[in-house]
């Protein structure tokens, strides 16, 4: 029997724009993404001998009953495509998922696993599969699953299959705060396509303020045009907004397609302790840097 163990980043979309509808039924998009520290952690194991098995589980080690574990399970669905690509057997194989993204966050989790797990086979498997078909199989499981074999910080277009890293010195601090509720991914795409942003993202600004170091700046180069109209579904990610950046965030915006709210702070100091004061309450809250 073989194991690895292997982490799963969170991501944020620190800028989303909707290009139009493409002719497969997908939707053009422009993104910049960033990995950050809040992470799951995933346990495979190779050629047991016995039935797949699945597990997901919170950090104390107790069942989560919500996240399917089996087929309908990304991680699942992951490993199905690397075994069918690669034609190396499935001997039995043990996934442990410990969960502490938040799920229905717009932070990828499950594209996270996804990854996880065809990072985790591939190594385990002698690395039958180069970066690029790699990414290949990772886009044919999830749309953010191409990044999330990546990491880091990238520029991603398309429906999510074209990643083009982009390096960035300076490490960023994060607050994100997740709401008790999920929003429908398909219902905002389904209004974005009636809806003109009154702001699109410039992307290549934010980039440059990164780039010096500058998070005020950055803050308010922050865009996704999902938001204002998940605002309009809840009006609970404006106020989540505007208490980040009451606790001293330098900008603030939603990510992916919500619920999950985060703030860029300047510092460790200034985000962990805008961490602290808006726990407490009905929503989760988690301190994270860019890795």
């Amino acid at each position: 029997m073989k194991t690895i163990r292997v982490l799963a980043p969170a991501k944020l979309n620190l800028t989303l724009d909707i290009l139009g509808l493409r002719p497969d039924g997908y939707h053009e998009l422009d993104m910049l993404m960033q990995a950050v520290s809040l992470c799951d952690s995933i346990e495979i194991a190779a050629d047991t001998g016995g039935a797949r098995a699945l597990i997901c589980e919170d950090p104390a080690g107790n069942p989560l009953p919500d996240i399917p574990a089996d087929e309908r399970n990304l991680a699942w669905r992951a490993a199905d495509l690397f075994f069918q690509k690669t034609g190396i057997p499935d001997s039995g194989l043990s996934i442990r998922i410990v969960k502490r993204i938040p799920a229905q966050a717009g932070l990828a989790g499950g594209s996270a696993d996804a990854a996880a797990v065809l990072r985790g086979l591939n190594a385990l498997c002698g690395k039958p599969l180069r970066p690029k078909p790699l990414s290949e199989l990772g886009a044919d499981c999830g749309s953010d699953v191409p990044f999330c074999i990546r990491g880091g910080t990238a520029r991603v277009r398309g429906r999510g299959e074209r990643v083009r890293p982009v390096r960035l010195d300076p490490v960023q601090h994060y607050v994100i705060v997740k709401p008790p509720f999920g929003i429908s991914t398909a219902a905002l795409y389904a209004a974005s396509d009636t809806h003109v942003p009154a702001r699109r993202p410039d992307t290549d600004a934010l980039l440059r303020c990164l780039r010096q170091g500058d998070a005020e700046n950055a803050g308010a180069q922050l865009c996704n045009v999902f938001e204002p109209l998940a605002v309009q579904l809840h009006p609970e990610i404006g106020q989540i907004k505007e208490a980040l950046l009451a606790c001293g965030a330098c900008g603030a915006q939603m990510t992916g397609s919500g619920s999950a709210v985060f703030g860029l702070f300047s510092g460790p100091d200034a985000a962990k302790r805008a961490c602290e004061s808006l726990k407490g309450g009905e929503n989760a809250v988690f301190y994270a840097h860019s890795v």
